[in-house]
């Protein structure tokens, strides 16, 4: 969740998860930002990275495994939208090449979601890697991409892994 700018990454992560088919074999794909008409904005980077999206999809053939959601403003709509992640035993991914503060990773935490997020910014400062989420690089895509399949590949291994990541998640944000 998170406007289509180069800095937030969303098209990185479209990449790495076309890239990656081990990942492609265990999840799809949800992205909730920007506009499907780069006509429809206003900004020449939004513009661009909509087209790269676009890009993206036809390239890595995501069809059938990607689902982009037109940007929400709606806070109870996002909401809304993170439950029903969680309830379907999703992640979240926050990709930024650099984040400064990182809402959407305490909404998503709150919850109750697995978070993986940029190892640059305050992200770094909320999750615990490894305990209460998951660091990843933004500048190394296959890296990143491989450790969100193996957290996937872990939960079918282990049917409770998903929940001892979401309880942990919970209670970081309760304390933090």
């Amino acid at each position: 969740m998170a406007r289509l700018d180069v800095v937030k990454n969303i098209t990185g992560l479209v990449e790495w998860y076309g890239k990656n088919k081990r990942l492609r074999s265990l999840v799809n794909l949800v992205i909730v930002g920007g506009f499907f008409d780069p006509l429809k904005s206003k900004d020449r980077e939004e513009m661009a990275e909509i087209i790269k999206m676009h890009d993206f999809i036809e390239k890595y053939q995501l069809k059938g495994q990607f689902r982009w959601i037109v940007a929400q403003t709606d806070r109870h709509r996002n909401g809304e939208l993170y439950r029903f992640i969680a309830d379907t035993k999703g992640a979240f991914v926050q990709p930024a090449l650099y984040e400064a503060f990182g809402l959407t990773v305490i909404e998503a935490m709150n919850c109750g979601l697995p978070t993986f997020a940029t190892n640059h910014g305050g992200p770094a400062e909320i999750i615990v890697d490894g305990v209460s989420g998951f660091h990843i690089d933004p500048l190394n895509g296959d890296e990143s991409s491989s450790k969100i399949a193996d957290f996937f590949e872990k939960c079918k291994v282990d049917s409770t892994h998903w929940n001892v990541i979401s309880a942990a998640g919970l209670q970081r944000i309760n304390e933090w």
